[in-house]
């Protein structure tokens, strides 16, 4: 039960971090949550980061100026963490294990402990809470709302029991991107743990000032687009795996290549059933995918085609500006934009 409804929080403090933050990010990706820390510009740390994927912690050092090297979860123990002095320091320990056992667009084998899937791993973060001696004062996971779907809520309630039985205090809740200031339809669900009783709200919607077009630039230098020859191959492919509708693919042949002007797109794993990798363009353009970087949306902008330009000028909301962090560089299945334009 979403804690958010308990009738004993009126007896729960506010919670406020007073210290200085030691940020604990357990697959990690790229950083995101340390650059949302950033933005709040708060006192915090990269304490220490677990990530596998090697191209992913490339970036992350990149990106933050640090020099971590990959790690697997599944080969650390509660010490590595090194969780000291909580007196000194807040400990903010994100835990956002991989989605593709539970989205739409995978096989969806779930996350139930010991079955060796992906999403399994979220276990591994239990293990880890068992073996450290001092616990983190505060946890933040975020995944797919398939987290607490029908055929997820058993183990996603054994999740949220065994937080309780640490001393946590424990909220969640869907958020959808587009209500928070991004021109992105990525509906996701948060917990938010709190060592001890303590009573939390999540931030009410705000109105988007951007969309789509605000963020689009007009002129991008060459070297960030696809050529035509690898354009043309991924539109075949999207064409091959039904992504892309037939008469799409056929006007847009039939164009100039003077009128090729700009096809931004993201890869769709081939090996996706039909069934689950139905996606906004072949609907209105306007669908939420919801997966979690598995199945990916064609957004086509600036066409000519008179037939397809009313729906190409509708598109505020993206449902794929950015990949899964997590995903790391090299992962074919990045939801990356990718432009294509004729030379």
């Amino acid at each position: 039960m979403n804690e958010q409804l308990n009738i004993f929080s009126v007896f729960r403090r506010n919670f406020e971090i007073n210290n200085k933050i030691r940020l604990i990010e357990l697959f990690a990706g790229v950083g995101s949550q340390a650059m949302a820390l950033k933005r709040l510009a708060a006192d915090f740390e990269h304490y220490k980061v677990v990530e596998f994927d090697k191209y992913a912690i490339k970036s992350y050092n990149a990106i933050h100026g640090t020099d971590f090297e990959p790690t697997d979860i599944t080969q650390i123990s509660g010490s590595d963490l090194e969780i000291v002095d909580t007196e000194t320091f807040t400990y903010l320990l994100t835990y956002s294990f991989p989605c593709q056992d539970l989205s739409v667009a995978g096989k969806q084998k779930g996350m139930v402990k010991g079955s060796g899937t992906r999403s399994g791993l979220l276990w591994e973060v239990e293990r880890l809470l068992n073996e450290v001696d001092n616990l983190p004062q505060v946890l933040l996971m975020e995944n797919v709302p398939q987290v607490h779907s029908k055929k997820n809520m058993d183990d996603f309630q054994k999740w949220i029991a065994f937080l309780e039985n640490k001393g946590y205090s424990n909220y969640w809740q869907d958020l959808n991107a587009k209500n928070y200031g991004v021109a992105q339809n990525r509906n996701r669900c948060f917990m938010v743990s709190i060592l001890g009783n303590y009573n939390f709200a999540f931030p009410n919607p705000i109105e988007l000032q951007k969309v789509m077009k605000d963020y689009l630039e007009d002129e991008v230098e060459d070297k960030y687009y696809i050529n035509n020859e690898k354009s043309q191959k991924l539109i075949q492919k999207l064409i091959d795996n039904g992504t892309l509708p037939n008469t799409i693919a056929k006007s847009r042949a039939e164009q100039s290549r003077a009128e090729q002007s700009r096809l931004a797109l993201t890869e769709q794993s081939t090996s996706q059933e039909k069934s689950k990798s139905e996606t906004a363009l072949r609907q209105d353009m306007m669908q939420e995918s919801q997966t979690c970087g598995q199945m990916e949306t064609v957004l086509l902008k600036g066409m000519v085609d008179k037939d397809l330009e009313p729906q190409a000028s509708k598109i505020d909301v993206s449902s794929t500006l950015m990949s899964r962090d997590y995903k790391g560089l090299n992962n074919y299945g990045t939801n990356g934009v990718i432009e294509w334009k004729e030379k």
